[in-house]
């Protein structure tokens, strides 16, 4: 455990080293974080005036609801993936340059993210199929939907976890890109699991710490004092500051991948990245 925390570290540190040297990386999760706060609150509104969405997911829609709301839900998650996935092509494809020595600028990652929006679009109809079968399993009034929507979300976050580099250096298809992203889980292995995760524990051990430590403390002050004032501090405080910590572990994260990647498919991850920790964090099964 400790080992894997401190290779997580590491990770990180090399991450954020290729982030400070390119801050305006930082802009594309935001412009992703904006836009699907954007999308959930122009399609939240025919949700909540018809009840659709609770009325699919908990199955008592009629067949005409049920229709209804799948074609919204399923329309929903098409712009709001989209939205991400041109955000993070953006964001590998700027980040591949920078660990090749360029210097990219944001222009450069949009550059990159428009010359492949026929992939994006085809990768974020697929993700959004699935994100209206996962909802509608989950959905259902049993646990054992419930552990399938897991399984199968987990899953499909291991065998995608590579999608987005491979749609920016390699000229396939989403479908084409999906098999290679899983095929890359397949030749190699092991630690890279570890250390992805132990990533987010990472970020998940910052975000409590700052809810407990700054959050949390403004919370219960205004609270025992019934200030109205503290209330409206204590809430925004937390919102943003989570925000934050989010923006930051999602611009790392693409950070990673593109290091990830380029270890991967050629046995060199540039110069911001210890070879040894990459050959530690995504092993080949044979070894």
């Amino acid at each position: 455990m400790g080992r894997t925390f401190s290779n997580s570290w590491n990770l990180i540190k090399a991450s954020y080293n290729v982030l400070r040297s390119d801050r305006e990386l930082l802009l594309f999760p935001l412009i992703s974080m904006i836009g699907v706060l954007l999308v959930t609150a122009v399609f939240s509104v025919p949700f909540l005036l018809t009840g659709l969405f609770t009325s699919v997911t908990s199955g008592e829609a009629t067949g005409g609801q049920t229709a209804i709301g799948v074609v919204l839900l399923f329309l929903f998650y098409l712009v709001m993936y989209t939205i991400i996935i041109f955000s993070n092509v953006a964001l590998v494809g700027a980040a591949m340059m920078r660990l090749r020595g360029e210097d990219p600028s944001v222009s450069d990652g949009f550059r990159i993210a428009t010359s492949h929006l026929p992939q994006i679009f085809g990768y974020a109809a697929i993700s959004a199929t699935l994100g209206v079968v996962l909802n509608v399993l989950r959905g259902e009034d049993n646990l054992i939907g419930r552990i399938v929507a897991g399984l199968i979300n987990f899953a499909w976050n291991l065998v995608t976890f590579l999608v987005v580099p491979v749609l920016v250096m390699e000229n396939i298809g989403p479908i084409d890109a999906i098999k290679r992203s899983g095929g890359l889980l397949k030749k190699t292995w092991g630690e890279q699991l570890v250390s992805t995760g132990g990533m987010g524990l990472v970020f998940g051990l910052i975000t409590l710490g700052v809810i407990l430590v700054v959050c949390v403390p403004l919370i219960v002050l205004a609270a025992a004092t019934s200030s109205v004032l503290l209330i409206l501090v204590a809430v925004p405080v937390t919102i943003v500051l989570v925000s934050l910590i989010g923006l930051f572990s999602s611009a790392l994260n693409g950070v990673f991948q593109a290091a990830l990647y380029n270890y991967a498919t050629t046995g060199n991850s540039g110069q911001y990245f210890d070879q040894n920790l990459l050959a530690g964090a995504f092993r080949n099964k044979k070894r």
